[in-house]
């Protein structure tokens, strides 16, 4: 057979895939500790540190051993914490949310304290953590969550935890218009400098259970009236919109891996920052199937980030942040 350029025998993209170093040299994308974020919990009333029995490995950190685990991250050239606080006392409004001593933002002050700068720490600014009924908002007189009277509490929670020094407030409750309230809250208060993360396409999914097993979760029923419908493309495209024109410094597509195609769509719409959340249930499948010795855990973990930073992500919040990062 004769060669010719194009067309096999000649071409072999084969000889692209000849050896590690060659495979190495060619990978079109790359992973670097410097784009992973990791989430951590911070729990009150603890002496130490919880295993979350859905999470192998995650922990419910003790203040003491929160800084520990930030620092273990930063020295691993991880990007940025993502902090949540688990309270001890919830109410209707979720007041620990908004109390400059609440957990959270001791939280804040300890990661910063111990951190400064080499890592960017951001708090997670919803009140599902704190509520005794589990929503991201407070409830009106007929039981549905009142989204107006949330993003007050909302412009709340932004200045208590920027008075605690945090460097990006992540927006995670999808409320209409939080991310405008936010920017708002934060600049009357000369915190100009406090960027936002909109949680802009966060779905309705199945894949949050065992976060709820992390924050002590109290949710009764569903989140399907604010947060949006699997079945959805469009609407995604319509609150991204809404988050960019409201101030989002940075945008989020939650989960990851089920949503690959709007995270590519995202990607190639906005000129700002996008992350993606690779959320607990995503992690929990991959250490389940591993601990029963059906998939390589090492090898599935790095393709699944590598995946998510293929379809475009820039910042990937995933538990295995410190652990990969060491690796890289």
């Amino acid at each position: 057979m004769s060669s010719r350029y194009g067309e096999f025998p000649g071409a072999r993209p084969r000889r692209l895939r000849t050896s590690p170093a060659m495979r190495r040299l060619v990978a079109e994308t790359r992973l670097n500790p410097a784009e992973l974020i990791l989430p951590m919990f911070v729990r009150e009333g603890i002496s130490d540190p919880v295993e979350v029995s859905s999470m192998p490995g995650v922990m419910q950190h003790t203040r003491d051993t929160l800084r520990k685990a930030a620092l273990e991250a930063a020295e691993a050239g991880v990007g940025g914490l993502m902090l949540f606080g688990v309270p001890e006392v919830k109410d209707a409004v979720g007041s620990s949310g908004t109390d400059p001593d609440g957990i959270l933002q001791q939280g804040i002050r300890d990661v910063i304290a111990e951190v400064g700068d080499a890592v960017v720490v951001m708090s997670d600014l919803c009140l599902d953590e704190y509520t005794d009924h589990g929503h991201c908002g407070v409830l009106d007189d007929q039981g549905r969550v009142d989204n107006d009277a949330t993003l007050e509490r909302y412009a709340e929670m932004a200045r208590v935890q920027a008075d605690a020094g945090v460097h990006v407030v992540g927006a995670s409750g999808m409320m209409d218009g939080q991310v405008g309230v936010i920017r708002d809250a934060l600049d009357e208060i000369g915190r100009q400098d406090v960027s936002i993360l909109g949680y802009t396409v966060k779905y309705a999914s199945a894949f949050y259970g065992p976060f709820r097993e992390a924050v002590n979760s109290s949710l009764q029923g569903d989140r399907k009236t604010y947060q949006q419908d699997p079945a959805n493309f469009r609407e995604s495209m319509r609150e991204l919109a809404l988050d960019l024109a409201e101030g989002a410094d940075m945008v989020m597509v939650k989960p990851a891996l089920p949503y690959l195609d709007v995270l590519r769509k995202v990607a190639d719409t906005v000129d700002v920052p996008v992350a993606a959340y690779q959320i607990s249930g995503e992690y929990a499948m991959v250490e389940a199937a591993a601990a029963n010795g059906w998939i390589d855990r090492d090898r599935t973990i790095l393709e699944t980030l590598t995946s998510i930073r293929r379809a475009g992500a820039n910042m990937i919040l995933t538990y295995w942040a410190t652990e990969v990062a060491q690796r890289l």
